[in-house]
């Protein structure tokens, strides 16, 4: 019975022992990658930025409106039916557009972009990778991560902060039509409570978090897709990490970005 208690204890840290090396192996390449990536950022191709920035942003507009407009309009519904049952009817656009500019217009915009982009991000790349095409780049003399790399992260670094201001305009006017339609409150209340309480910190300290995001989900993307092993099954495997890797790193991150940009600095 000692016996096969201290078998499964060797096994049970013998397998947690190897998932930390892994994890903290896992680790130095993405860093690695991301110091590479910043320090070849001037070499970026701006026609290639573009494509990317068109690719990567404009074509996620559907997906993340639908997404937002939903959220704003369901997180309006609970908040103006309780509060109107306070007599605090007034308050409702501003926590609207509060909840909007710092958590959810940031956090649902970068996960939707994530499932999406990040997604397409490592199929591309992992495709490139098992179809030989990386190493015939190498053989060119030309840097993958200068051609492949960068490009994409510019453009999410710059383009899910524009998503996230869009997010937030469209978050807000789902918000508006419940209120106004639903709990019987005013336009006019309405915007003013956003007036009131809601600030430009608020929409601003939500844009900054999509820098952290957008760069989260270009590096993690590019990474999984470089590392996809031979066959399609390798590049479903690597795009589902990607995938998965990219929405817990969000989530970890904003919270330690949210006591940074509100707590401490707020």
């Amino acid at each position: 019975m000692l016996a096969t208690m201290e078998n499964a204890v060797w096994a049970f840290c013998k397998q947690a022992g190897k998932l930390i090396i892994q994890g903290c192996a896992s680790t130095g390449r993405i860093v690695n990658l991301l110091r590479a990536t910043v320090k070849m950022l001037p070499m970026a191709n701006k026609k290639e930025v573009i494509r990317q920035m068109s690719k990567l942003g404009a074509d996620s507009l559907p997906i993340v409106t639908m997404t937002i407009l939903c959220t704003g309009m369901v997180f309006s519904v609970q908040t103006a039916k309780e509060f109107v049952r306070f007599g605090a009817a007034a308050s409702v656009g501003g926590i609207v557009a509060i909840a909007m500019g710092r958590e959810l217009a940031p956090i649902l915009t970068g996960v939707v972009v994530a499932g999406r982009i990040g997604a397409a991000i490592a199929a591309e790349i992992g495709t490139m990778k098992v179809t030989e095409q990386i190493d015939a780049l190498k053989v060119m003399a030309t840097s993958p991560i200068s051609y492949l790399v960068v490009p994409r992260f510019i453009a999410i670094c710059l383009m899910l902060p524009v998503l996230i201001l869009y997010s937030n305009i469209v978050g807000n006017l789902g918000g508006w039509i419940v209120a106004t339609n639903y709990a019987d409150i005013s336009s006019y209340t309405y915007l003013d409570s956003i007036k009131q309480f809601a600030e430009l910190w608020d929409l601003t300290a939500g844009m900054l978090k999509g820098i952290f995001f957008g760069g989260i989900i270009a590096i993690v993307g590019c990474h999984k897709g470089l590392l996809a092993k031979q066959g399609a099954e390798g590049v479903g495997l690597a795009t589902t990490a990607s995938v998965v890797l990219s929405i817990i790193l969000i989530f970890v991150s904003n919270y330690f970005l949210s006591v940074i940009l509100f707590v401490q600095g707020g």
